[in-house]
């Protein structure tokens, strides 16, 4: 029986990836550094943003000191915070699954987008209170595919009060690989939906729907 649902928060609540590739673009062209889409969709998409930095500048021969990262990161959310207040765009189906689910679910974010960013979108699309839960970047060690930010969730949920939920009556809603390979390493049901891979390489998951509307929970 599924008790908690907890949602991953880019590509699958708001149409942020292709955003965090251009940002992430804007700010390694500044040091000379190339990425182009197919690489991020196919490698980094679904990393943290400090995993993300960290592992392509290692990959082009350039040092990861903390603080460098950090400036990086910083820059590429002052960046991002400009751009998705002038787009903002909510994938289908999240506010009214998000309305139909709160009151008998307990419900979370894991996500590796930093707070604020989760919590500015959350608050423009009018659900944020319906999270219980918020666990981003800044909570974690190992981003995605390490189970970490789910595993979190869960025990943050726990500490909420009343009879403590198990880990197999959690459902993930995902939509990157690294996500799913998290959710099933952290022994959790997980639905992935199409937004940002197609069906045939989302299949590690238990189910895979176009978009939330598709989504029965009486019926998994």
């Amino acid at each position: 029986m599924i008790r908690a649902i907890i949602f991953d928060f880019d590509g699958v609540i708001t149409d942020s990836e292709p955003v965090h590739l251009k940002m992430f673009q804007k700010v390694l062209s500044e040091m000379g550094i190339t990425l182009d889409a197919r690489e991020y969709y196919e490698v980094y998409l679904g990393m943290d943003d400090k995993g993300c930095f960290t592992t392509i500048l290692k990959s082009n021969g350039i040092g990861t000191a903390p603080q460098l990262i950090q400036s990086l990161i910083q820059k590429k959310t002052n960046y991002l915070m400009e751009y998705i207040k002038n787009g903002l765009f909510i994938y289908p189906g999240v506010v009214e699954l998000v309305g139909s689910s709160r009151k008998d679910y307990l419900l979370a974010i894991a996500s590796g987008a930093l707070r604020h960013e989760i919590e500015f979108v959350l608050e423009s699309a009018g659900i944020h209170s319906a999270f219980s839960v918020i666990v981003s970047a800044e909570d974690v060690s190992e981003g995605k595919p390490n189970p970490e930010c789910f595993n979190k969730a869960l025990e943050r949920l726990n500490g909420i009060g009343g009879e403590r939920i198990k880990k197999d009556e959690c459902l993930v809603i995902e939509d990157s690989i690294a996500g799913i390979e998290a959710a099933k390493a952290a022994g959790m049901l997980c639905v992935a939906v199409t937004n940002t891979y197609s069906h045939d390489r989302l299949t590690l998951a238990d189910k895979v729907v176009r978009e939330l509307s598709e989504i029965n929970l009486e019926n998994l």
